[in-house]
């Protein structure tokens, strides 16, 4: 059939040769008995059986995440019914963890704070250490120091209640699970305490948090020391070497059980499926426009100058306007830099949005109108804010799933 190509039997074959689990029963045997040369059949195709064995095989949701970061609705966490993929599902696979000795690394997205926190984090920790790792530090502007972020870290836990971070081993660290910034202290932190602990270490968070990017990163640098050793010396490889170890994807919910990694000196490290926090918008967004939504480079701020009556549209998915009669304001806005933003005055937003949301106001992406309906309402907050003067922002507005802007002024 055109999905399963002769190419596909033959490294199927291969690969499933000895039998095994999933594999095919009685190996080069059964093989011989149904009257099966593969070597024939790959030198008379021009395949090369050892290269084909190298590959390692997944399943078509994980092939589809990794290469094309999109999966059929029906295996999506947050929009499927099947009970497996529900989020009472995931809760319950991380239940226990609490009740044993364990070190807890609890991955937060900077770009996404609110709405990366998970609410259950004391209550999966308990009493084991935490490390909060902020990931995406990366991706911060240059301006922003390392010290004042990791301020901003701490005061929003405090704000949102967690109290876990508290707990004695607790440290809070900036990280890129891409880059590996970071990376390397945060797990040797984690190491000394498991060890201390004669215990595990596991990696909890929300859902495109980077828990299994950060994962792919230590597998990649675990087998940089094994060629190290091996070799005297690190040897080059391909790009894609560790492509598919651990499948990451800007999906929300792509890892749906814990997956063991090994660390060395009797430890294991592991990975954890995400959970959906209420209210963040990225669950309503298509594959396509979680590319967009998910910043890729450093991010570069914008900021507007906005008064009375006027607001400034993030793409079609959110609005910040001033009410009432004050002096103006600058929204200085870090979000994703693929993300549209448009000032506009509050009494044309409506029309604007309904007419220009797919095309001018992006995301959501085409059809604009359809999208608009499926991703729902507006939901309406108004936040009081004392301006603290033009030197320093006077309060950082949450858009969840989205970013944040910083709110600079005087008055109220």
């Amino acid at each position: 059939s055109a999905e399963w190509s002769p190419e596909d039997e033959i490294e199927w074959l291969v690969q499933s040769e000895g039998g095994g689990e999933g594999g095919w029963e009685g190996g080069p045997d059964a093989d011989a008995a149904a009257g099966i040369d593969v070597n024939a059949m790959a030198e008379e195709m021009g395949l090369d059986l050892l290269e084909l064995s190298r590959k390692k095989i997944i399943c078509k949701r994980c092939h589809g995440l990794q290469n094309f970061g999109e999966v059929d609705e029906k295996l999506r966490p947050g929009w499927t019914e099947e009970p497996l993929l529900s989020q009472a599902a995931f809760r319950d696979l991380l239940k226990p963890i609490g009740d044993k000795p364990a070190v807890i690394i609890a991955i937060v997205d900077l770009f996404d704070f609110s709405g990366s926190v998970l609410p259950e984090l004391d209550a999966i920790a308990k009493d084991n250490p935490v490390i909060l790792a902020a990931n995406k530090a990366d991706l911060l502007p240059s301006k922003m120091g390392q010290a004042r972020a990791e301020n901003w870290v701490r005061r929003e836990l405090e704000y949102l209640g967690v109290e876990s971070i508290a707990n004695i081993g607790g440290a809070v660290r900036l990280v890129s699970c891409k880059t590996g910034f970071g990376v390397t202290a945060m797990l040797e932190k984690a190491r000394s305490l498991a060890d201390e602990m004669d215990c595990d270490i596991y990696i909890v968070g929300a859902a495109n948090a980077g828990k299994s990017t950060l994962i792919n990163h230590i597998l990649a640098k675990n087998e940089e020391k094994k060629m190290a050793v091996k070799f005297g010396k690190k040897k080059p490889s391909h790009a894609s070497a560790h492509k598919g170890a651990v499948t990451a994807s800007p999906l929300p919910g792509t890892t749906l059980k814990f997956i063991e990694v090994d660390i060395g000196n009797g430890q294991k490290l592991y990975d954890t499926p995400g959970l959906l926090v209420p209210g963040t918008l990225t669950q309503k967004l298509t594959p396509a426009e979680l590319k967009m939504v998910v910043p890729r480079k450093q991010v570069e701020p914008i900021t507007f100058r906005v008064a009375s009556g006027k607001c400034v549209l993030v793409g079609g998915l959110a609005r910040i306007e001033i009410v009432g009669d004050t002096k103006p304001f600058l929204f200085t806005f870090f979000v994703s830099n693929e993300i549209k933003l448009h000032p506009t005055s509050v009494a044309r937003c409506t029309e604007f949005i309904a007419k220009h949301a797919g095309e001018m106001l992006t995301p959501p992406l085409a059809p604009g109108p359809e999208r608009m309906e499926q991703i729902g309402e507006f939901e309406s907050h108004t936040v009081d804010i004392e301006g603290a003067g033009w030197k320093e922002a006077a309060a950082d507005i949450a858009l969840r799933g989205l970013g944040w802007v910083a709110v600079t002024g005087a008055g109220k």
